[in-house]
């Protein structure tokens, strides 16, 4: 004892010592009892939960464009789609699962799709027959000219449907790729003991700025799941919106994990291996492919400057000999 007074700094007695580590202990047992008491019944942080998601899919779905004036450009689409009744074809359903194939959800996007289609074969037509036949740019034949036309038509009305396969496309790689890890991280997540909207509302946090379009699809499915009557529709539109067989697969083994009670750890456990394997293969595979992909490079920019290093010289031996001669 009287060595651990000694210790104490100069002025400090024992009642000092003890005084301060009451009020410390004091003021821990005041920190936890005013936890205790300012925790809510879990129900309720649930159905706050719940509603908040609700409302956050109703924005989504519902919202409206009300930044720009009554004179833009966008207006002015959708009054033109509108007023054809563009948005009543038997087409425009399939073309708003293209859109959210490629991550656009909004009727805006739909609205400006729609009008592309309408108005880029009239602009690109005008345009080429004023080039072609106004101008004379060309100086093609008749038959040139005519057909010149019909292709600048052709573009215009193909160019919106190519653009956004390769959008879709592109989103598709993203997704491909970034699949095996945030089944990894489903798989602790659900470990841990998270329920399954849950737990995609994680891996969505956590692969936000990695990976923002496997993300948002979880996000959204996640919404879904604590929105819609059904769990099963929740899920079918994941693989709607996303059609890679491994999304496909993932869905699968969620829904036989709602239908029949499975376990959800080690069927996602075996997906994500799967995957893994599958994504492995296929860098195998392409770098299998390289030398054959570099042999044109190398023949035509690689063996003639090496050709001219190595040979060079002895040409120029023999024309100097030759002039000698």
């Amino acid at each position: 004892m009287s060595a651990l007074l000694a210790m104490l700094p100069p002025g400090v007695t024992a009642i000092d010592l003890l005084t301060a580590l009451s009020g410390l202990t004091a003021f821990a047992v005041l920190l936890a009892v005013w936890q205790g008491l300012r925790s809510r019944a879990p129900i309720l942080v649930r159905t706050k939960s719940l509603l908040a998601r609700r409302n956050e899919l109703l924005t989504q779905y519902l919202r409206t464009e009300r930044r720009k004036p009554a004179g833009s450009a966008q207006t002015m689409m959708t009054g033109i789609v509108e007023k054809l009744r563009l948005l009543q074809g038997r087409k425009t359903a399939e073309m708003r699962e293209k859109l959210a194939q490629a991550g656009l959800r909004s009727r805006e996007s739909l609205i400006a799709l729609l009008f592309a289609k309408l108005a880029l074969p009239i602009a690109f037509g005008i345009l080429a027959l004023v080039l072609v036949k106004g101008m004379g740019m060309f100086k093609l034949t008749p038959n040139g000219e005519l057909l010149a036309c019909l292709g600048s038509v052709l573009a215009g009305s193909f160019g919106p449907g190519i653009w956004l396969k390769n959008k879709i496309e592109k989103r598709y790689q993203l997704i491909r790729k970034s699949v095996p890890d945030a089944l990894d991280l489903l798989v602790i997540c659900v470990e841990a003991g998270l329920s399954l909207d849950a737990a995609l509302g994680r891996v969505a946090r956590e692969f936000g700025p990695g990976a923002p379009e496997l993300s948002d699809e979880f996000r959204l499915t996640s919404i879904e799941l604590g929105f819609l009557p059904e769990r099963r529709q929740a899920l079918d539109n994941l693989a709607k919106r996303v059609t890679l067989p491994a999304i496909r697969a993932l869905v699968g083994s969620l829904q036989q994990t709602e239908k029949y009670g499975t376990p959800l750890a080690q069927s996602l456990r075996v997906l994500a291996s799967e995957f893994r394997t599958e994504r492995m293969m296929r860098a195998e595979e392409k770098a299998a492919r390289l030398p054959a992909t570099l042999t044109v490079p190398m023949v035509v920019f690689i063996l003639p400057t090496l050709f001219i290093v190595l040979i060079g010289p002895a040409v120029l031996h023999v024309l100097d000999a030759l002039r000698k001669m």
